[in-house]
């Protein structure tokens, strides 16, 4: 009677190639997650940005002063709702931290800068200051 089935050595050198494989990409599936977010808090950044642009391209189509908006509200936006900031630690932050001239550091709460002086747009997040 054969027997079927593999040795201990095979199953062994089978779990190290796999592990060596698994060793290999890990650490390119996290880059991609880390890249996902900050392509969502650039397309986030974006949406604001626009939104302040409309609202100014508005103002002055109505002849409404000041043509920058002096902060900015949920409805501005088409769902009414600020889009929140979705790479920082804090996990979505869409709060909005008005401000008159541009931002010497900023905080780590997540959520938005903007400076009501010329409509200017920042992550608040240190991570990302340079955006």
């Amino acid at each position: 009677m054969k027997k079927r089935g593999f040795t201990l050595i095979e199953l062994v050198m089978v779990i190290v190639i796999l592990g060596i494989l698994a060793a290999m990409v890990l650490p390119r599936f996290i880059d991609l997650t880390t890249k996902a977010r900050e392509s969502a808090a650039k397309g986030a950044l974006g949406a604001v940005r626009a939104a302040v642009a409309i609202k100014y391209a508005s103002n002055a189509a109505y002849g409404l002063t000041p043509l920058i908006p002096g902060t900015i509200e949920a409805d501005m936006f088409q769902e009414g709702k600020i889009p929140a900031e979705v790479a920082s630690v804090s996990g979505g932050n869409s709060a909005v931290y008005v401000t008159g001239e541009a931002p010497t550091g900023v905080g780590e709460d997540g959520g938005w800068w903007y400076d009501s002086a010329n409509g200017r747009v920042w992550i608040n997040h240190s991570l990302y200051t340079g955006w």
